[in-house]
């Protein structure tokens, strides 16, 4: 289940330049507002330094990453929910990633980003208003049809369960906490209520987009306006990048690039960052199947049970699921071989109920 993560920002925040930068991409950057009319997505390798270790252990013949899929979305400007700008482009494009990743601008003295953020998100709650608004008719009038048919006791109770959390969700987006919309919609699905998507309850991460001079040598510690961001939202929800520097590094070789890194005090890339914060965020793990052919990794949700985890392999792997033989590469780093895993008695055979952990290796026992 690969991320999928939506950059968003106002124009000429450097969300573009960001997203060239991370990618590789040829989407335009020109410094004037909507020159990247439509979605532009690249797949991107999940750097992990463990698969290597495991492709030499195993004498892979290739390596396969898990992958990420960056979308640049295009430029919001303010009355978009009414359809300003590209307005109603953006909020569709919103709709369909995990993540969204807010570019606000840092390198600037004049800077406002807390306004930047706020502006997005209040075209987010009045397009989910609008929405929200039309989903509350439509359930009103659904509840009195599924009463006159006689539908079941349950298809009532869930459409009543709904219109309970519609009304809350509707509340909060009046009063403009998206906070609280977020919280009425997570606890909702962990009860089993949902409704239909809420843009503003979207995860989200901020993407601080600094000078050169101040990310180097994390000088952006002393940023006043990168401060701002850290007391308004946390530390772990703030992700420090110079996206000019991120832009200059992706058209270097791997060593000068890693020379440039040293010499401006970099320990890591903006996209490993970026990623790490990601799956952080998402609750995403990654687990590996290995071999002489190939090592690969792959993602899933914290928690993913064996048979379903064997199903982002290969459908047949669920569908026939009856064990699995695990054991994590930590073990394997340390002992050397598969031989030894055996031997250390660290390979473990579970069943339907075991949740893979991450840096599990799998093999999947089936019959179809």
């Amino acid at each position: 289940m690969g991320l999928k993560a939506g950059l968003v920002g106002l124009p000429n925040v450097g969300k573009s330049t960001l997203f060239n930068a991370l990618t590789n991409s040829s989407v335009p950057a020109e410094d004037y507002p909507f020159c990247t009319i439509d979605p532009h997505v690249a797949i991107t390798n999940v750097p992990d330094e463990r698969l290597p270790k495991l492709a030499e252990i195993f004498g892979s013949a290739k390596m396969i990453p898990t992958t990420a899929q960056f979308v640049d979305i295009a430029g919001l400007v303010k009355g978009a929910a009414q359809g300003e700008g590209l307005g109603n482009q953006f909020l569709g494009h919103i709709m369909e990633v995990d993540l969204i990743l807010h570019v606000l601008k840092c390198f600037d003295e004049n800077a406002t980003p807390i306004d930047d953020f706020e502006i997005i998100c209040a075209e987010l709650m009045l397009k989910d208003l609008e929405s929200i608004t039309k989903r509350e008719e439509k359930l009103t009038n659904s509840l009195k049809t599924a009463k006159n048919r006689g539908l079941s006791t349950q298809e009532i109770k869930d459409l009543e369960n709904e219109q309970v959390l519609v009304k809350q969700v509707k509340h909060a987006l009046e009063a403009g906490d998206m906070a609280q919309t977020h919280s009425l919609v997570i606890q909702a699905k962990e009860r089993g209520v949902g409704t239909i998507p809420v843009l503003s309850a979207k995860n989200y991460l901020i993407i601080a987009n600094l000078s050169e001079e101040d990310f180097s040598h994390k000088n952006y510690i002393n940023n006043k306006t990168y401060q701002t961001l850290i007391k308004q939202f946390g530390e772990t929800k703030v992700i420090p990048v110079s996206a000019q520097i991120e832009s200059e590094l992706a058209q270097l070789e791997t060593l000068d690039s890693d020379i440039m890194m040293k010499e401006l005090g970099i320990t890591e890339s903006g996209l490993d960052t970026i990623v790490k914060k990601s799956y952080e965020n998402l609750n995403l793990i990654t687990f590996f199947t290995c071999g002489p052919k190939e090592a690969h990794a792959w993602s899933i949700g914290r928690g993913t049970s064996a048979p379903s985890a064997a199903g982002e392999i290969h459908t047949d792997l669920e569908r026939g699921f009856i064990r699995a033989e695990v054991y994590n590469c930590n073990d394997l780093f340390k002992l050397k071989s598969e031989a030894e895993i055996r031997k250390a008695g660290k390979l473990r055979t579970e069943g339907k109920e075991y949740a893979i952990q991450d840096g599990d290796l799998i093999n999947v026992l089936f019959n179809v």
